[in-house]
């Protein structure tokens, strides 16, 4: 048999990765969506949503933003130790 690896940074089991309160503000965000009102951009000053991903993403943001439980995103992560990568070529 083969021996099984051991990773450092194992997944929890069990929970919930999204509280009940990032929940109602999607199911809220897709309301809005489908009646017209859910605007994209700060304050709502963009224009309207017509994806039914970015109804979602705009819901957990929501949810983000009161402090519900929802899982990081992943660009958020701080990049360390990354330098700049010397001169850039001028464009011609």
């Amino acid at each position: 048999m083969a021996a099984r690896k051991k990773s450092g940074a194992r997944k929890k089991s069990g929970g919930r990765k999204y509280g009940k309160a990032a929940g109602k503000r999607v199911a809220s965000a897709m309301r809005r969506k489908k009646k017209g009102t859910l605007k994209s951009g700060k304050g709502g000053k963009g224009g309207k949503v017509k994806s039914r991903k970015q109804a979602i993403a705009i819901g957990l943001s929501e949810a983000r933003k009161k402090g519900a439980k929802v899982p990081r995103k992943k660009g958020a992560k701080k990049k360390s130790g990354r330098k700049s990568g010397g001169a850039k070529k001028k464009r011609q």
